[in-house]
């Protein structure tokens, strides 16, 4: 049988830390800016990603920065380490690419360095892909999440049409990850604090509990993938929504880390397609 083809290497783009800002305890902003960004093509969609690309300490990589070079001279235990994060806002004019980041001390990749980066430091991406932005023809809108879709949620409110009706649901950790969300919609926001509960564990209760309104809902829900599993069943079958008419996946997985749940992703998700039937 013949080889499947190597993945293209993708083209990246080359942005400057411009600047760093603790939102919460949980939370660092990280704006990227300079020439490099000119051109980039989000703005159509509200759950925007990037795959961030992290050097590996001491190997040094070519200038100009070349992933198809860099797959191609050097070891893959050297190739930098691909991490995917939101977009949480993109401005054409200033060249400004705006990323939150969930950080939990040492602990994984993406949080720490975004801890440590500081003004001037270089970080390779590629991107963007994306799927998701609020219809506006929706009687009206669910969203729920955990921190790591707050990005997206919060990006979304901010495209809602004025008078837009949503029910957002938004776990995190305590009071003090709250962060202020800027919508035109009449939007009712619930934060449910997780303490040392399991992950999602406050989020599906409360959303199995919403009293749906009548109409047409557009659904967007992400995070870990176990309770973004047990939600899909339940507005699914329980709620009857439609698939075209839901984003729903997960983002992550609690005991991987991103190469073993990008690894194993379309196999979870197709065992979740064939216990709904394969519809």
């Amino acid at each position: 049988m013949a080889e499947a083809p190597a993945r293209k290497a993708p083209k990246t783009i080359r942005g400057v830390v411009r600047r760093v800002e603790q939102l919460t305890p949980h939370m660092i902003r990280v704006v990227l800016g300079g020439e490099g960004l000119r051109g980039f093509g989000a703005g159509d969609f509200t759950d925007h990603y990037v795959k961030l690309q992290f050097p590996v300490p001491g190997v040094s990589y070519p200038e100009p920065f070349d992933m198809a070079v860099i797959r191609r001279d050097l070891p893959r235990a050297e190739w930098p380490r691909s991490r995917t994060y939101t977009v949480r806002r993109w401005d054409p004019d200033s060249l400004e690419l705006t990323i939150d980041f969930v950080y939990h001390g040492d602990e994984g990749l993406a949080g720490p360095w975004a801890k440590a980066a500081l003004p001037g430091q270089v970080l390779h991406f590629a991107g963007p892909g994306g799927a998701y932005v609020p219809d506006p023809a929706a009687d009206w809108h669910l969203l729920a999440g955990d921190e790591s879709a707050l990005p997206a949620i919060a990006a979304a409110l901010e495209r809602l049409p004025a008078g837009a009706p949503a029910r957002v649901f938004v776990e995190v950790e305590g009071p003090l990850e709250e962060v202020k969300l800027d919508t035109a919609g009449e939007v009712s926001v619930v934060w449910l604090h997780r303490g040392d509960a399991p992950v999602g564990e406050a989020l599906t209760e409360a959303v199995r509990s919403l009293d749906f309104p009548a109409g047409d809902v557009h659904v967007f829900v992400h995070g870990e993938a176990h309770f973004v599993k047990d939600l899909r069943r339940h507005l699914r079958n329980e709620r009857g929504v439609p698939l075209e008419r839901m984003s729903i996946s997960g983002y992550w997985r609690r005991g991987s880390d991103e190469d073993g749940w990008q690894s194993s992703k379309r196999e979870w998700n197709k065992r979740i397609e064939e216990e709904e039937g394969g519809s």
